[in-house]
C-alpha cells in the first residue's frame, strides 16, 4: 500500500495526485464546566448537545 497524504489545501505544487473523496470531522464547544462534561459524554455516547 503507498503512502497516503492528506492536506486542507486544493493543489500540491510539483506532486502528482488523485483525488479520493472529501473528509469532515465535527467539534463540540461548551461555555461552562458542566456542558464540557456534556461534551464529554456525547464522544463516548454520541447524540447532540442542544443549546
Amino acid at each position: 500500500m503507498s503512502d497516503i497524504l492528506i492536506v486542507t489545501t486544493e493543489n500540491i505544487p510539483g506532486k502528482r495526485y488523485e483525488v479520493i473523496g472529501e473528509v469532515f470531522g465535527l467539534t463540540t464547544q461548551s461555555k461552562n464546566i458542566f456542558r464540557n462534561i456534556g461534551a464529554s459524554l456525547k464522544n463516548v455516547v454520541g447524540g447532540e448537545i442542544k443549546d
